[in-house]
């Protein structure tokens, strides 16, 4: 038996804010979404090219306060073939929220608080 993963969860308390900074800061694209019959939630799936592993943002309407997302021990991490130009964007993008020079790696934050973790091709 085996098991491939396929997609995570985030919730997200603006939309179409988190799927302009996946878009600009990861080139992470909507590839479908579900919206309750009721309006009671949206679903919208985002990745790239580059795998099958998509990040499931989650709306829902009755949820307007920001999520408690713990103290941020957990986080998604993303390889990049040009590590200078994702820092210098992230830069820019006023994002980088932690680095570790001495791994080589630094995190990102989305608009709701979740790390994403930037590691260079080794």
């Amino acid at each position: 038996m085996q098991f491939k993963m396929i997609h995570e969860n985030y919730n997200v308390t603006d939309l179409d804010r988190s799927l302009a900074f996946y878009e600009q800061a990861l080139g992470l694209k909507e590839k479908r979404r579900k919206t309750a019959q009721d309006g009671s939630f949206i679903i919208v799936y985002i990745g790239n090219e580059a795998g099958e592993f998509e990040l499931e943002l989650t709306w829902l309407k009755d949820h307007p306060q920001p999520y408690d997302i713990g103290e941020e021990e957990f986080h998604l991490a993303f390889r990049t073939d040009d590590y200078a130009a994702a820092h210098a964007l992230h830069e820019q993008m006023d994002c980088i929220c932690f680095e570790n020079p001495s791994m080589g790696i630094y995190f990102i934050q989305d608009p709701d608080g979740y790390w994403l973790e930037i590691i260079p091709t080794r």
